[in-house]
């Protein structure tokens, strides 16, 4: 942005949140960038409040007797919800009045995106939020932030990147989009792939020199596994005009395995060691132990960490004190559980098992149903083998992507015990093991750091990654037919902006003209693919395999026109579009009059 003084970048994650920043240079050149973190003011404790260099995405919902003395010049109405070290506190001594991974249910069509249904099955007097508002609630505490630290310099005013999941689906983004804008970003702020940013800050460290480690042809795997999610992409090096120049190949699917799980596997393990001393543990108090458990696994995993952790859960009855129940949890306990239990050893040819679930289920978030990270790898690499080297099968062998080289992201690689099994589960797939770049020195501020680095490399003319849209997309079309009583008419699939589409082009869609809904409520069916790459504007899929296309949110609409007669619909030909800010609209132009309709959301996946 013109005028902008800061590069921003805020990475809103799912167990915590990071603001980075760097100053513009004026003249638009400057060999390396200043990139700081943003030091966060948030509550700790009742009256007390201190720095911290990110914000747990934790939102705590007090009890109407609390809030007198919550009040604080940081938080003038605790009633609306508390975000950061405190709430985090809180997830384990009160779980009901919590709302945690709301950025995994912002994804989730089910329930839970703009539906006041947070913490999802707490008990009816606790007050309900929707993900979108914590996600806009946790925004507009880093905007606080921000403003206290630079009054000078305010945010709509900033080069501004905000960081989403590869895998997030164009809904997720678009209330992503809209919820930073109601917390108070500028409507001109980028959205920016979590796994790209953790290339742009291996990049930002390695200014002068990263085309010493990196070669025309070499392929780059980032594996991120943070709180909630574990996000997959290939990055290639290419070269144009004797320069080298990187290309984000595919992304993967939007996996609900991560930190999370792990924590609760370690609170399965206590539980069980808990019921065998003879105590059984109600709902809450499950999931106060699931909180607990974190705290436990950052201890234990951690470099030169404790052997050995005491676990303690609040009792339920009268007596807190004399009702706590408390168990000791050792480090060679969680190493085997989580290295084994989610980074097994496996050849290139598993697969994630698909286990055969009840006809009755909980609505809930849709975590894997194999929390095996390494076989998530290894499909994978085998989907996005053509991608990257079209050819024939042989032996009818799936093949699979050998990356040439390895980066890591998230807080789960903090651990060096699970960095060094995955790097050694990949490289037993490959002839040449790859390298691994970077370290573990910043992985819980990487994306941040990489946000904030993209934008002050946009603005100087720096290293771009570039690909275009990350998935083809498709719009669902009902074809004609005779009505059959509880069978639903077939939907044929018609791809209206291909995967690589870059920014700022559009294309006519090719084919015989199709029927638009006007006048009445009617549902518009979108997908997405990251598996067909050969695809082009105008294909038409009569079927596919259910985990080829993935289907959006629909979208309920009413479309009206000026020139409506009786007709239930009119004839259109499209246009698909991908703008400049990222956002992909598809146009839809009568072919009997000069009415034309628009609709849009985000896929922004790099800039």
């Amino acid at each position: 942005m013109m005028g902008s003084r800061f590069s921003v970048g805020i990475d809103l994650g799912t167990t915590n949140s990071v603001v980075a920043f760097a100053p513009l240079p004026e003249d638009g050149k400057q060999a390396e960038p200043d990139v700081q973190l943003l030091p966060i003011p948030q509550l700790i404790a009742p009256g007390q409040i201190e720095t911290r260099f990110s914000l747990p995405s934790f939102l705590y919902l007090p009890r109407g007797a609390e809030c007198e003395s919550l009040v604080t010049p940081l938080v003038q109405d605790p009633a609306a919800g508390i975000a950061g070290d405190f709430a985090r506190r809180q997830s384990a001594e009160n779980p009901q009045r919590v709302v945690v991974a709301a950025k995994s249910w912002l994804c989730h069509g089910s329930a839970g995106r703009t539906e006041a249904v947070l913490p999802w099955q707490s008990p009816p007097e606790v007050p309900k939020v929707s993900a979108f508002e914590c996600t806009r609630r946790f925004l507009a505490h880093l905007v606080a932030a921000w403003h206290q630290a630079h009054p000078e310099a305010p945010l709509p005013e900033q080069q501004v990147v905000l960081t989403v999941p590869a895998s997030f689906d164009p809904a997720a983004r678009e209330l992503t989009r809209q919820a930073a804008i109601e917390a108070g970003l500028p409507d001109h702020f980028v959205l920016l792939e979590e796994p790209q940013a953790a290339v742009y800050r291996w990049l930002a460290s390695r200014v002068q020199d990263w085309r010493s480690e990196l070669s025309a042809g070499d392929v780059l795997l980032v594996v991120d596994v943070g709180g909630g999610t574990t996000d997959l992409t290939l990055v290639s090096v290419e070269e144009v005009d004797g320069e080298l120049h990187l290309q984000r190949l595919a992304v993967g699917n939007h996996l609900l395995l991560g930190g999370d799980n792990m924590d609760l596997a370690l609170a399965h393990h206590v539980g069980t060691q808990l019921q065998q001393q003879g105590h059984d543990l109600d709902p809450w108090q499950s999931v106060s132990l699931w909180h607990a458990c974190r705290d436990a696994k950052e201890k234990l995993l951690s470099a030169g960490g404790d052997q050995e952790h005491t676990i303690s859960v609040l009792g339920r009855g009268s007596s807190l004190i004399g009702g706590t129940i408390s168990t000791q949890l050792t480090g060679d306990e969680a190493r085997r559980l989580i290295v084994d239990g989610f980074f097994p050893e496996c050849d290139a040819s598993d697969r994630p098992q698909r286990q055969v679930v009840s006809g009755f289920q909980d609505i809930g978030l849709p975590y894997e149903a194999d929390p095996a990270i390494t076989k998530q790898v290894a499909a994978f690499l085998a989907d996005h083998a053509d991608t990257v080297a079209p050819t024939e099968q042989e032996g009818g062998k799936a093949r699979a992507v050998a990356p040439s080289h390895l980066l890591f992201n998230g807080g789960v690689f903090r651990s060096e015990t699970l960095r060094f099994r995955m790097g050694q589960v990949i490289s037993g797939w490959c002839e040449t093991p790859p390298t691994v770049l970077g370290g573990p020195e910043d992985l819980d501020s990487a994306v941040a750091l990489g946000a904030a680095y993209y934008g002050w490399s946009k603005h100087t003319g720096g290293i771009r990654i570039r690909g275009g849209t990350a998935r083809s997309y498709y719009i669902g079309i009902e074809t004609a037919g005779l009505a059959i009583p509880g069978a639903p008419r077939p939907l044929r699939a018609l791809c209206v902006a291909p995967q690589g589409m870059e920014e700022g082009s559009e294309a006519e869609v090719p084919g015989k003209e199709v029927g638009l809904v006007v006048g009445s409520p009617a549902r518009f069916r979108f997908f997405a693919s990251s598996k067909r790459g050969e695809d082009v504007v105008g294909t038409q899929l009569d079927r596919w395999a259910s985990d080829e296309l993935v289907e959006s949110e629909p979208m309920e609409l009413t479309l009206t026109r000026e020139s409506a007669g009786d007709e239930p619909f009119v004839p259109v030909r499209f246009v698909s579009r991908v703008t400049e800010l990222g956002m992909f609209e598809l146009w839809c132009h009568s072919t009997r009059s000069d009415d034309q309709w628009k609709m849009e959301f985000s896929v922004r996946d790099e800039q």
